[in-house]
């Protein structure tokens, strides 16, 4: 949280919630989304405007001190602008709660502001682009931080500023025995309806919390490596250093089992009257039948990503609790999908289903909450490529090798328990006695961290995907998107 130290023994948690609210609240909450949404655009409209005149004055060589002035980008200037201009340019304002205009032009100044970073090259990553206008087919959320905002007694309804008490689809007593026992504080509330239309709220909450591994979780290995699995059918693959024990944690694969139904109803909806009508090449008034059809394409969606969610936090829960330091690969996920183009539509289709960033982002804040210590293997470590019995490597590895054949000792091993080993390896070179309070980050052992990304690149003589490796580009800072590919 920026601006926002937290106490030691306290943590920042999250408590989301489905909703039930009636037709009158639903038609306030999208009100209120609608009133983000419009202060979004005014105020980007009118950013676009200043930032337009003062280059076309540039253009015509006036001097910078006469330019038209610079508007502020803050959320504090933004806010300054927009109530000035709130009277004329949506007279409903008093409807909503303040919050939600607050919202869009929170929004619109991370935005700018990121926007502003990664053009002077302050911000790492890719390039992040200028923001755009918000259309009514945007996602629909406010984010409440003052007015009333509490979780009822009654352990069924929620009460947040402007829209009253509501109705919750489920209990929320695990947010509310810690308000009771005074152990949490609510921070915030965000209020966002996914693409099935059910509304959730999501309480940001400060925790006090005592790093402990709950009494009935058994003890398992100090060390272990986790290697995500993306075309074989276990997600994760869980090794100690020896190589003794090893686990294997099934793939849902949510997304693929639902292709079938899925396709069938695209289809369906190809044949009915869409909102575009190909012909005339216009907008037009899509019919019911095709409404119904979208909102069972949503929810074959939302049923995949909700079992994909529920599989990953139990897996890394009982990652967490049991084990006191745990070695995950850090991949890039987005260049491997990016650069696999047409030729590999299966793959990209893979990693969306694998979620290989979420696994690594869920244990950073689990194994803080439970006492334990991530260690993220550098990019390039080779843990696919390395033998786990004699360490030699392998100059080339395709995904099509799912069994790992030594061309030196004459192992063979199943390529993603071999990852494992290695990687669980690799977390014995850290002194897992002394914890580290942050509960993660990147080492130096074993050559994980120790050569630059190029030296790297180089010394693994040969890339683990069927796609060639790009060349060095010649710019700083740069590397190649895929790295070493998921197991």
């Amino acid at each position: 949280m920026a601006g926002f130290e937290i106490p030691d023994g306290e943590a920042v948690q999250a408590y989301r919630f489905a909703l039930d609210p009636t037709p009158a609240q639903v038609r306030a909450l999208r009100s209120h989304a609608g009133g983000a949404r419009k202060a979004h655009n005014t105020m980007l409209a009118v950013v676009k405007a200043v930032m337009d005149q003062r280059a076309a004055e540039r253009s015509y060589g006036i001097a910078d001190a006469d330019l038209t002035p610079s508007l502020s980008r803050s959320l504090a200037g933004l806010r300054k602008q927009w109530n000035a201009r709130k009277h004329k340019a949506a007279p409903w304002w008093a409807e909503n709660s303040k919050e939600a205009y607050n919202t869009g032009l929170d929004g619109l100044a991370r935005g700018l502001d990121a926007w502003a970073k990664s053009r002077n090259g302050e911000r790492a990553g890719r390039a992040v682009g200028f923001p755009k206008f918000k259309t009514a087919r945007s996602r629909r959320s406010i984010r409440f931080t003052t007015g009333t905002i509490r979780v009822e007694p009654d352990r069924h309804h929620v009460t947040l500023p402007r829209l009253g008490r509501i109705r919750t689809h489920e209990s929320t007593r695990k947010l509310a025995r810690r308000i009771e026992a005074g152990t949490a504080r609510i921070l915030s509330a965000t209020a966002s309806e996914d693409s099935t239309g059910r509304w959730h709220c999501a309480f940001q909450v400060l925790v006090q919390r005592t790093i402990a591994v709950p009494g009935h979780v058994r003890a398992g290995a100090p060390v272990v490596g986790v290697d995500v699995g993306v075309k074989a059918d276990s997600l994760l693959v869980i090794a100690t250093p020896g190589g003794s024990e090893a686990s294997r944690v099934p793939a849902p694969k949510a997304y693929a089992r639902t292709q079938a139904k899925r396709r069938a109803l695209q289809r369906r909806a190809a044949r009915q009257q869409g909102p575009y009508d190909p012909a005339t090449k216009t907008r037009r008034q899509p019919s019911k039948r095709w409404a119904r059809t979208q909102a069972r394409i949503n929810t074959t969606h939302a049923r995949a990503a909700a079992v994909r969610r529920d599989v990953l936090h139990k897996a890394t829960t009982a990652l967490a609790q049991q084990h006191r330091v745990i070695v995950v690969e850090t991949l890039n996920a987005a260049g491997m999908r990016s650069a696999g183009g047409s030729r590999k539509k299966g793959l990209n289709r893979a990693l969306a289903d694998a979620s290989l960033a979420e696994v690594r982002r869920m244990l950073g804040y689990k194994t803080r909450w439970y006492g334990s210590t991530l260690v993220e293997a550098g990019r390039y470590f080779p843990s696919s490529k390395t033998c786990s019995g004699c360490g030699g490597r392998k100059p080339n590895l395709t995904l099509a090798e799912r069994t790992y054949v030594c061309d030196h000792c004459g192992l063979q091993v199943d390529r993603d328990l071999n990852a494992a080993i290695n990687l669980a390896r690799l977390g014995e070179t850290r002194s897992w006695g002394e914890q580290s309070p942050a509960g993660s980050g990147p080492v130096a052992g074993r050559g994980a961290m120790q050569e630059s990304a190029a030296a790297q690149a180089a010394n693994a003589a040969g890339h683990e995907a069927s796609t060639p490796p790009r060349q060095p580009s010649g710019k700083t800072g740069t590397a190649s998107p895929q790295g070493e590919a998921a197991s």
